[in-house]
């Protein structure tokens, strides 16, 4: 029985040709390792120690939350560890406390900075803070992490319905193909604005509301991609090899066709994640994406807009995105050459 976890000759010879592109492979080592660093973002950046050792006993803050008669205080309310009093606990005899990198979370407002806010980077803020006093670097670090977790999930959820409405046209073809071309036509001319702005006024904007409304519509494109392939491939020798031996439509379909259509697929991940990230970003920068409170990219633009002097809110976004977009549009080209089929 063959291994089905074995790469074949021609994925190898696909995965030599990405790594021949040193753009593309340097980009997705980089990309990846950022992803990794925001999906750490508690032990990166966050207001709360990592570990304290406290009279004698170990405490984590990040796991469990302790009232501040536990270091001292004088509440039963969870601990302010910036409190000086309650760091002067920390720091006497034999304790120690140990924070993050950044001692900042991205929803901790900064009561302890003498200056207005926004306050430009220095004292204590990488970054500065934003027109809340809450530090830029911490709501970057957690922005990234919410940017590319939800471009992963609509991409995942785009692909699935793609590739199963083109897969349905493709390999039936005539009336059932038709029909679907009709509704997707008019499907496609629905005002996808329109309707977020319209869903954003009755319902309470947040990520699982956007992931409805733009998954609605972020299919449709690779659908087409998948039904040609599906058209060309359904005549072929072998498809109708496997039809006369008494194999199923469904096993045709996704067991012999769906493999050889996968190369457009492949291709266009990279670049429908940016286009996911964007579009996140457009609607955040707009007000029509996640709550206030939420860190997000498009929200620091649209503090750098409302806040021109504070010129670190928007550059600091600015080139996140860039970094982010660019590091997958190379990514997106090196795969694009590695699945060139004029190349096999």
């Amino acid at each position: 029985m063959p291994n089905l976890l074995q790469p074949t000759p021609l994925t190898r010879r696909r995965w030599r040709r990405f790594k021949s592109n040193p753009r593309g492979l340097v980009s997705l080592w980089v990309f990846s390792a950022l992803f990794f660093v925001s999906l750490a973002a508690e032990l990166v950046s966050n207001d709360k120690p990592l570990l304290i050792w406290y009279q004698g006993a170990l405490y984590s803050p990040l796991l469990v939350s302790y009232p501040e008669t536990t270091f001292g205080g004088d509440f039963v309310t969870e601990t302010d560890y910036k409190d000086p009093e309650i760091l002067k606990n920390l720091h006497q005899g034999s304790n120690w406390v140990l924070f993050p990198p950044n001692p900042h979370g991205f929803a901790s407002i900064d009561r302890y900075d003498t200056r207005p806010a926004p306050a430009s980077p220095g004292q204590g803020h990488l970054l500065g803070t934003d027109d809340r006093a809450r530090d830029v670097f911490a709501r970057l670090i957690y922005g990234f992490r919410l940017s590319v977790l939800f471009a992963l999930a609509l991409t995942a959820i785009g692909v699935a319905v793609g590739i199963l409405a083109g897969a349905v046209q493709g390999y039936f073809g005539g009336r059932v193909d038709l029909w679907l071309q009709r509704f997707m036509e008019i499907w496609g001319s629905m005002p996808e604005l329109y309707l977020l702005i319209i869903f954003a006024g009755i319902f309470n904007p947040g990520i699982p509301l956007l992931l409805v409304l733009l998954s609605l519509f972020g299919w449709m494109g690779l659908a087409d991609y998948v039904r040609a392939e599906f058209l060309r491939a359904r005549t072929m020798v072998y498809v109708k090899a496997a039809r006369a031996m008494g194999a199923s439509d469904r096993v045709i379909m996704f067991r012999h066709l769906l493999p050889n259509a996968m190369t457009p697929v492949i291709t266009f991940l990279p670049f429908r994640i940016s286009g996911a990230i964007l579009a996140l970003t457009s609607l955040d920068f707009l007000g029509l994406g996640v709550p206030p409170t939420t860190p997000s990219l498009g929200e620091l633009l649209r503090q750098g807009k409302g806040n021109i002097e504070a010129w670190w809110l928007s550059l600091s976004a600015f080139v996140t995105l860039v970094v982010m977009l660019l590091l997958l549009n190379f990514i997106g080209e090196a795969l694009r050459d590695a699945m060139d089929p004029r190349k096999e």
